[in-house]
């Protein structure tokens, strides 16, 4: 199929000059490069468009039906929440994404904030730039405990690819892993119900997508089932994770600890009281863990793969 112009609707949510846009630009012969297009934009420049590339940007109905040339939306990512799925199959407008391309840089974000956790880094860091290692009686500090992960039992809630690559590393540490069953009629062997997991993990790690049906389903209830040495990583959905329940239990000490990637609400609110809580037992990161270089660079060749594919007639990457 011919292809002649295609949109980029949010390149700068993706890109900061440092990757190699050429496969992309070559699938079409002309592009409208947008760091973000407004709202009040999208059906006046996108009208005459063959092809959409969306990271976040909403394509909802009423955008979707005002846009009687457009041939194929890509996603800039694996979720496809910012379409309206339904009226993009009734409008018969196809829709694909890139997955897989963001596992070996969520994998090391996790570790990296987990073991960031339990050494305490912030803390040694902020007491060597304070002059206490070199006022110190003794070669080292001992000022916070520091475990290792060797021996230590991860749980993972959702056990597709990032989660088993996860589980993957955690053998590497000599961890031993849990799953947790995906719901109660989940009666698979080597899977436990969540009740039952969370008081035996000593790491508890979220891989799941955000549903209705998960929404802050780690709340008070379930943290108060771990134990108070525990720590909680969520490098999937703010969503899952009740952000007031969790505050309460750092500043309780109902868990050890807690390492955030996502939030609830992104950008999230500048009142946001887990950003301004100064826990010392809680790291927060803004959305990073998917975004190294490499990451983002399959991310681009993947949306250029599927409009090669698409004009080839031969679609890949459909939801």
């Amino acid at each position: 199929m011919e292809l002649k112009c295609a949109a980029f609707l949010d390149l700068a949510s993706v890109y900061r000059d440092d990757l190699d846009l050429s496969a992309l630009e070559a699938t079409v012969p002309e592009w409208l490069w947008f760091n973000k297009i407004s709202a009040n934009q999208l059906a006046e420049v996108l009208h005459s468009v063959d092809v959409v590339v969306s990271n976040k940007v909403i394509l909802d109905r009423v955008l979707l039906q005002q846009l009687p040339e457009l041939k194929l939306i890509c996603v800039a990512a694996t979720g496809t929440n910012n379409v309206d799925m339904v009226a993009a199959h009734e409008l018969g407008i196809p829709v694909c994404n890139v997955r897989g391309y963001a596992t070996a840089s969520v994998v090391q974000h996790v570790f990296s904030l987990l073991l960031s956790l339990i050494t305490h880094q912030a803390e040694y860091r902020r007491a060597v730039m304070q002059n206490a290692w070199a006022q110190s009686e003794h070669f080292c500090l001992l000022d916070f405990p520091i475990s290792e992960l060797q021996g230590k039992t991860l749980g993972i809630v959702g056990y597709g690819e990032l989660g088993k690559a996860v589980a993957n590393v955690a053998g590497a540490f000599g961890m031993k892993v849990l799953l947790a069953r995906r719901n109660d009629q989940d009666m698979r062997s080597d899977r436990i119900a969540l009740k039952e997991l969370l008081p035996r993990v000593d790491v508890l790690t979220l891989h799941c997508p955000l549903t209705e049906d998960n929404r802050h389903f780690i709340a008070a209830d379930e943290l108060a089932l771990m134990k108070p040495t525990a720590v909680l990583i969520n490098a999937a959905r703010g969503g899952l994770v009740d952000e007031q329940a969790l505050l309460a239990a750092l500043q309780n000490k109902v868990i050890a600890g807690a390492a955030l990637d996502v939030l609830n609400q992104e950008p999230p609110s500048e009142s946001n009281a887990l950003i301004h809580s100064d826990l010392s037992n809680l790291i927060i990161t803004p959305h990073i863990a998917w975004s190294s270089i490499e990451s983002r660079q399959r991310l681009i060749d993947g949306v250029a793969r599927n409009i090669r594919a698409f004009s080839a007639g031969q679609p890949e990457g459909l939801v």
